[in-house]
């Protein structure tokens, strides 16, 4: 329910949708990059110009939108944001409440080591741990669910030790991705794909064998 994410957050974050408002939290999980976005890329490479990921995503999206031709269905993207420069929703934040994936900030270590330092929090999937990526909300703003159940996530990196070891992995050490793997997961990355979400994003194109 919309309710909540909102119930969470300040009034300037808030989704503009009556609490009872049915939302969907849409994760990508390691095989997107064989299973949609090679498939996407072979199909659609002429009319791919930004970034193939987003558009593979968006491309997805529309096809499930168009499943539900007599209901409104309103689509969010992990990459937009407000003419205020603020994002359009806090991924993080929209799968904890969800139950996707627990998202771990400070304020879930007792004792904070990290005095006056700015520490970013990070979402860990029970089943994936690190290795997937939040990509958007389907909101269906005619579709009321007074009755609907909050599932818990589940706090799967449940000591202290092991919250400030992913915390100080994701902070300081995250481009070696070893926050990934703070928990035992079911299924990581493709060499494939690290090697492609580790290139610069202008590089990306040569990889999928396109052209810029």
């Amino acid at each position: 329910k919309v309710g909540w994410y909102n119930a969470v957050l300040q009034p300037a974050f808030h989704l503009p949708y009556p609490d009872d408002t049915l939302a969907f939290v849409i994760l990508s999980t390691p095989s997107m990059f064989d299973k949609a976005l090679k498939p996407f890329v072979k199909k659609e490479r002429s009319k791919i110009i930004r970034d193939p990921v987003d558009q593979c995503i968006s491309y997805h999206l529309s096809r499930v939108k168009e499943k539900f031709p007599d209901q409104r269905v309103d689509v969010m993207f992990d990459y937009e944001i407000l003419p205020s420069r603020k994002p359009k929703f806090l991924a993080q934040t929209a799968a904890h409440v969800a139950g996707a994936a627990y998202y771990y900030q400070r304020k879930d270590v007792k004792h904070d080591p990290w005095g006056k330092k700015k520490i970013y929090g990070v979402c860990i999937h029970p089943k994936y741990g690190g290795w997937f990526a939040i990509r958007g909300l389907l909101l269906f703003p005619d579709i009321q669910v007074l009755f609907l159940e909050q599932p818990a996530p589940v706090d799967c990196v449940s000591t202290e030790e092991k919250r400030v070891e992913l915390l100080e992995q994701f902070n300081f050490h995250w481009q070696d991705g070893r926050y990934r793997d703070i928990i035992e997961v079911k299924e990581r990355y493709s060499e494939e794909q690290r090697v492609y979400f580790a290139t610069p994003p202008a590089e990306r194109f040569r990889l999928l064998g396109l052209t810029q």
